[in-house]
């Protein structure tokens, strides 16, 4: 059975937030979950839900990463923190997949130390997916590694194509390059140098896009450093919460608004679920040797609950499994043809 382990003290609304989605999780969804954290904390919430028991399990964390600490110093401070601890449990075969809403530099430390990169791979990359007109895309680098080189953007492309045709099932990904223009002389240098690197992988490179191709769905993947991406990331979530709140506004200031709001409300409804970042729950952190989904900071339960079916399903995927294989047949020298063809003894 696919058991998740769940960074119960992580994120700006933790534990209260993050306990309820994990009863939401197990109740409505069957999905085993151990809380990592403070015990005490963790069984008063659990009080308030009538969970089932048999689903849910604590494992008990002394302490807890803040979302304003800097990750280096309280990951070597808090060697028992609750985001270490369930990193652990995967380690240990215990848990097949961790998700934290907390401090994303933390998570993305401690997963590189506990669980390890994968070989071959030198930078971990936060793969989110963002709504557009055709189907959702994913963007990586959303915000594990800032201040990048041409081969982590190569490395990003190579992993974000493995995960779209795993989890979006797409033959093969459209991957693009996020620029000011289309032409490969444009951008800077680490624009312009990790575009030659990606014309030579074994992917469906189609060039340079920019910013709003990203929302039309021109590309499968669109890769960046995490600087830009997470940049992109929070400015989407923003101008999707300025659109809700201009069309409550609109919509509820005249009879006739609300007459059209209440024709509409279906319509409405399935796209502020399309546009809203908790029905996505999390992201992958693509590049380490487990399943890490980091969730939102402002993760409420509904978030926290879909990032949990999230993990299950990529641990359940094998999108971890793929991605190995893909960097060890990368990183393999090429093989004697005539070897090739011998049949196997």
């Amino acid at each position: 059975m696919t058991r998740i382990a769940l960074d119960a003290m992580g994120g700006d609304r933790a534990p209260e937030a993050t306990v309820a989605g994990a009863v939401q999780a197990a109740r409505r969804l069957g999905i085993p979950v151990l809380l990592v954290g403070n015990r005490p904390q963790l069984e008063a919430e659990l009080g308030r839900h009538s969970p089932p028991r048999d689903l849910l399990e604590i494992m008990p964390a002394e302490d807890s990463i803040g979302m304003d600490e800097a990750p280096g110093p309280a990951l070597l401070r808090k060697r028992n923190a609750s985001i270490v601890v369930a990193m652990d449990l995967v380690k240990q075969g215990r848990a097949s997949g961790v998700v934290s809403a907390g401090n994303s530099g933390a998570v993305m430390g401690a997963a590189v130390i506990r669980l390890g990169l994968l070989p071959g791979v030198d930078r971990p990359a936060i793969a989110m997916l963002l709504p557009t007109r055709r189907a959702p895309v994913v963007v990586l680098d959303a915000g594990a590694t800032v201040d990048c080189r041409p081969e982590h953007l190569r490395d990003f492309a190579r992993m974000g194509s493995i995960y779209a045709q795993s989890l979006l099932r797409i033959k093969r990904p459209r991957v693009g390059l996020l620029n000011i223009g289309h032409e490969p002389s444009k951008g800077n240098t680490l624009a312009k140098q990790a575009h030659d690197l990606l014309q030579q992988l074994p992917i469906n490179f189609v060039g340079n896009v920019e910013g709003q191709q990203i929302a039309q769905g021109d590309v499968d993947v669109a890769v960046c450093d995490g600087f830009v991406g997470n940049t992109i990331l929070k400015a989407t979530e923003g101008y999707a919460e300025l659109f809700w709140s201009l069309m409550r506004e609109r919509l509820t200031n005249t009879w006739r608004g609300r007459l059209a709001a209440w024709l509409l409300r279906s319509g409405l409804y399935s796209l502020a679920r399309q546009l809203d970042y908790a029905s996505y729950g999390g992201a992958l952190l693509v590049g380490v040797n487990g399943v890490c989904v980091v969730a939102h900071g402002r993760s409420n339960p509904a978030a926290v609950e879909n990032a949990i079916r999230v993990a299950k399903e990529l641990a359940e995927q094998g999108v971890v499994e793929e991605l190995a294989f893909s960097f060890q047949q990368a990183s393999a020298p090429a093989a004697d043809p005539a070897a090739a063809q011998a049949p196997h003894t």
